[in-house]
């Protein structure tokens, strides 16, 4: 991106922002609340457009190549309370044409592979965003945009994300989260949108 501007409302966010980031990078947005962070990580999945300046993936404007290129975890988990992580995972697998063997592995990777048919209303906060990571990893997409991916996970959860971060940008990922935690992702890049 680059001399990119973003608003809401009055309130200007960002001024000529510019940035890039290459194959198995990781950046985090910090700063407090209201800064912008949630902001940017939609203009990057092509959900708003900036004030100025451009957004490109792989060389195309974000709206046309997220669909392919990204896998989006907002504050919302994906999950209906009466259904279960299997109900819900093979959906996001058919949907991102995913085989549904996947399903397992992932759940296994973030340690809820045993809770695969409890319906969500009876999973934890934490429970069901390790859920929500299930649904990042079969998108099987390069760029994950992760909004306060860590807020309501335990200390376990917290090794589990930093795996699967650390394997998928072993891969040539790349993975941009907004925060308010530490997040002990070696190498990661930091942004505080506080202090643009």
């Amino acid at each position: 991106m680059s001399d990119l501007g973003l608003s809401r409302g009055d309130m200007v966010l960002a001024r000529d922002l510019g940035l890039a980031l290459g194959p198995g990078e990781a950046l985090l947005l910090t700063g407090r609340n209201g800064t912008g962070k949630t902001s940017l990580l939609r203009a990057l999945a092509g959900f708003i457009e900036p004030d100025t300046g451009a957004i490109r993936l792989n060389d195309e404007p974000a709206a046309l190549a997220a669909a392919d290129t990204i896998a989006w975890l907002g504050h919302a988990d994906g999950l209906k309370p009466g259904e279960t992580p299997r109900s819900a995972l093979r959906f996001w697998a058919d949907l991102y044409g995913q085989p549904r063997t996947a399903i397992m592995p992932a759940l296994r990777a973030l340690e809820i592979d045993h809770l695969i048919d409890r319906p969500a209303a009876r999973l934890s906060r934490g429970q069901q965003r390790r859920c929500g990571l299930a649904r990042i990893v079969l998108a099987h997409r390069p760029l994950w945009l992760l909004d306060e991916p860590a807020g309501p996970l335990d200390a376990e959860g917290r090794a589990c994300l930093a795996a699967l971060v650390a394997s998928h940008r072993a891969r040539g990922g790349l993975v941009i989260a907004a925060t308010h935690q530490p997040l002990d992702w070696p190498d990661a890049r930091s942004l505080d949108m506080g202090a643009i």
